[in-house]
């Protein structure tokens, strides 16, 4: 139940990088510049840190982290940058709906409410919006 222990406070959140990105200006004017890959992944790791705890918080089993899914920000190539700004956003998206979710949970759980319920609809959105992450990263 190591995962009861983490908070997921909004200052230690990964967020979109604000340091040094690749300029995408030329290929795709309009869009914002690249987000770096290292930072997208440190998010990714995050989110599923996360989600392990919201399961916990749900009475579901720890799903294994195998390395196909660790690396799902890796598989979009370094050529597509269109598909890799979406990859990103949605990974920033869903890092937004489970930080306050987990924030929430950690709190009735301190309080000594049971969150079963709300950790597992919680469960549902974070697994239904990984599958949309894993399907944009395995587009072709």
């Amino acid at each position: 139940m190591n995962a009861l222990l983490h908070d997921f406070p909004a200052e230690s959140a990964p967020t979109m990088p604000q340091g040094p990105v690749a300029t995408t200006a030329d290929i795709l004017p309009g869009f914002a510049p690249l987000p770096d890959r290292a930072v997208v992944m440190a998010q990714w790791e995050a989110v599923l840190e996360a989600a392990a705890a919201v399961a916990a918080l749900g009475g579901i089993a720890r799903e294994p982290l195998s390395p196909e899914l660790l690396a799902v920000p890796r598989r979009v190539p370094a050529s597509d940058d269109g598909r890799y700004l979406r990859l990103a956003s949605a990974i920033d998206d869903l890092a937004a709906i489970l930080q306050p979710g987990l924030r929430a949970l950690l709190m009735l759980t301190a309080k000594g409410r049971d969150t079963t319920t709300a950790a597992r609809t919680l469960w549902r959105e974070y697994h239904a919006a990984r599958g949309a992450i894993l399907a944009l990263a395995d587009a072709r």
